[in-house]
C-alpha cells in the first residue's frame, strides 16, 4: 500500500492575508449591523405614541431595540 503525502504547507503570506481578510469581514459586518440599528431607530422614532403603543413600545424603549 502506498502512503500519499497530503498535507503541505501554507504559501508564504497566505496566512497573514487570510487574518487581514477576516479582519476586514468582522469590520463591515460591525457597521452594517450599527447601520442597521440606526435605520431601525430612525424608523421607529417617526412614529406617533400611539403607534408605538400598538405595536407595545413606548420612546424610551427605542433606544434599548437598537442596541
Amino acid at each position: 500500500m502506498a502512503a500519499y503525502e497530503t498535507s503541505r504547507p501554507a504559501p508564504f503570506g497566505a496566512i497573514s492575508i487570510f487574518r487581514a481578510v477576516q479582519n476586514i469581514s468582522a469590520l463591515l459586518s460591525t457597521v452594517a449591523n450599527w447601520n442597521d440599528a440606526r435605520v431601525t431607530r430612525k424608523a421607529l422614532s417617526k412614529l406617533t405614541d400611539r403607534e408605538l403603543d400598538d405595536i407595545g413600545l413606548c420612546r424610551g424603549d427605542i433606544e434599548m431595540i437598537g442596541r
